[in-house]
């Protein structure tokens, strides 16, 4: 996995090359998330995007859709080829999630939106209730820290756990920054753990970079009663040293060969720092 999580962000840097750029520092901060969840914790099956008895992935902070589409190349719901055609004209893979694309179940964009777009299919699997499949259905969902600011959210979470939703995870990606500059100055809302908790959800804290203690609590997730939050302290723009833990790093176009030169080389660093620490990129 520590591979693919390198490959995920080598098809990021490649992305933000394109003609229109990308939101490279919350692409980057949710890539163990979604590696550990594609790879690891989800029920999925590449050959058959729509099998009924799926779980099913909801990106609420959908400008992180490079990561997303980047994860399911990867993965292999799509060719890995097609991640060059990233906002290119006639190209299935938008600036926001496109379900054009096998993998992506919702179009999202508009942040506060995905958590009640989880309950619903949360639900909907709940009242399916396969006894044949391998196991009950879920749905996880992730959010950033900035979109928590979002009422909408709230009054989803407290949804979920009216409705008791013990097949629903929402994994929290906290990497303190938002478009206009840190969270905390924008909007303080932490400590994050603890407000999920406060509204009755199962929640645990973990280094989002960490990919063995995100499966574990991603997997300890699925198995408790009632709603779920995994929340991830992360570092934004992570692996990209010249950008990390920058609102800079939002929106980035790497439209010359020398930023592009640049941060490839600086994410090139990060991969032999990581190999040198015991090949676990991300921790610490």
């Amino acid at each position: 996995m520590e591979a693919r999580a390198r490959a995920v962000r080598e098809h990021i840097v490649d992305m933000c090359a394109g003609p229109e750029g990308g939101h490279l520092g919350g692409s980057m901060s949710a890539v163990e998330i979604l590696v550990a969840l594609f790879f690891r914790t989800m029920d999925i099956d590449p050959a058959d995007p729509e099998w009924k008895q799926r779980d099913i992935f909801v990106l609420s902070k959908g400008h992180a859709a490079m990561a997303l589409y980047a994860t399911l190349a990867e993965r292999g719901f799509v060719p890995r080829e097609e991640v060059a055609t990233f906002c290119r004209p006639g190209s299935r893979l938008a600036t926001h999630g496109n379900v054009a694309v096998p993998g992506v179940e919702f179009a999202t964009g508009s942040l506060g939106h995905g958590l009640a777009l989880a309950n619903g299919t949360a639900w909907a699997q709940r009242q399916a209730g396969d006894s044949s499949a391998r196991t009950p259905a879920r749905t996880f969902v992730l959010l950033g820290d900035g979109e928590l600011q979002e009422g909408s959210v709230w009054e989803a979470a407290q949804v979920a756990r009216a409705l008791d939703a013990d097949n629903l995870v929402a994994v929290v990606d906290v990497n303190s920054f938002q478009q206009t500059g840190a969270v905390r100055e924008v909007s303080d809302g932490a400590p994050v753990a603890d407000r999920w908790a406060g509204f009755g959800w199962h929640t645990v804290e973990v280094d989002g970079h960490d990919l063995a203690a995100l499966g574990e609590a991603l997997d300890g997730a699925a198995r408790v009663p009632g709603p779920a939050a995994v929340v991830c302290r992360t570092v934004k723009a992570k692996g990209v040293g010249v950008l990390e833990g920058r609102s800079a790093s939002h929106f980035v176009r790497l439209d010359t060969e020398r930023k592009l030169a640049r941060v490839r080389g600086s994410l090139g660093a990060a991969a032999a720092t990581a190999a040198t620490a015991g090949g676990r990129p991300g921790r610490g």
